[in-house]
């Protein structure tokens, strides 16, 4: 299983934990202050056994924190986990990250497939900035993640699939898809790649 799918399991989690009117309510109460099992059950009209249960699946997800005083165990909002959640979602890099390694889709396969020859290389480098930025995704995902290479090695490389390695070179930064530092290049995770609407984006 992939970090992504780590990820979405998470957080899936966390957003049923979410889905029930009664949760909602419990959450509300506990941000006001800290409640007892029995305090909040009058509140609410349930019975203690089901606010426990709620309970119970609020603080697996890291929602509440409990302490006991004697036979009596207190709950209140953790609050660091809606302002937690709201950073793992705060960006578009970070929410189009739970795609994981998710196929092509149709209209990146279809550029790929009129773009690249059957031997491998590119006929072209496609002039609509869309089209251009899947054949970058298809090409600097067949690079290696947490590995450098010199740019006589990146270049190499490229050559074998168009003589234009320079402004491929120039595309993998100006995207993110790649980073510089004193000739030596890297591929960068894909939650931080600018989208193929070229928004952003520095050449």
């Amino acid at each position: 299983m992939s970090a992504a799918d780590d990820e979405r399991d998470d957080l899936l989690l966390l957003f049923k934990a979410l889905t029930d009117r009664s949760r909602l309510t419990l959450l509300g109460l506990l941000a006001q202050r800290e409640h007892s099992v029995q305090e909040l059950a009058a509140l609410v009209g349930l019975k203690e056994p089901t606010v426990s249960h709620h309970l119970s699946m609020l603080k697996r997800r890291g929602l509440v924190r409990q302490r006991q005083d004697a036979a009596t165990h207190w709950y209140v909002l953790e609050p660091d986990a809606i302002t937690a959640l709201a950073k793992r979602l705060s960006s578009r890099a970070q929410i189009a990250s739970l795609a994981g390694d998710a196929p092509l889709g149709d209209w990146q396969a279809k550029v790929v497939e009129t773009f690249v020859a059957a031997d491998g290389t590119l006929k072209s480098i496609p002039a609509s900035r869309k089209k251009r930025w899947a054949i970058l995704a298809w090409l600097v995902r067949q690079f290696e993640e947490d590995r450098r290479y010199a740019e006589k090695e990146l270049n190499a490389k490229l050559l074998e699939r168009h003589w234009d390695s320079a402004t491929l070179r120039r595309e993998f930064i100006g995207y993110r898809m790649m980073a510089r530092e004193r000739g030596s290049y890297w591929r960068l995770p894909e939650a931080g790649w600018i989208a193929e609407t070229g928004e952003g984006y520095r050449p």
